[in-house]
């Protein structure tokens, strides 16, 4: 198991509730619960529902997306290690002990696709 990004929100997302929000933002929820998107011709696994979101990046496309999925729900996105990642102005960065990183321009960063680290 890698490291855990979590989508964490003031109240409790229902799963009902996380297909309707993310639909229309082109992502999908797969039979095995898993929050999926497609980049060219392939779908890539963004996150999993466990009565929460929790993904596991393998890229920056993956910390973009779930950005992305987060801000969406209205939740943030948080690091095992209490980081935060967020889009300010286009740019996705971290945030850790009042020092912030930035990790790359969204759309470029999307564009690229899902190489892995």
């Amino acid at each position: 198991m890698g490291y855990e990004l979590r989508v964490v929100r003031e109240s409790p997302l229902a799963f009902a509730e996380l297909a309707r929000a993310i639909a229309p933002a082109g992502f999908e929820l797969s039979a095995a619960e898993e929050i999926v998107v497609k980049h060219g011709d392939d779908t890539h696994v963004v996150g999993r529902w466990r009565d929460q979101i929790v993904g596991q990046p393998g890229s920056d496309w993956h910390v973009a997306q779930l950005v992305r999925l987060s801000s969406l729900l209205g939740g943030r996105l948080v690091g095992e290690d209490g980081e935060v990642y967020a889009l300010t102005d286009g740019v996705v960065e971290l945030i850790s002990g009042g020092t912030v990183a930035e990790i790359g321009k969204f759309d470029e960063i999307v564009a690229a696709g899902p190489a892995s680290w």
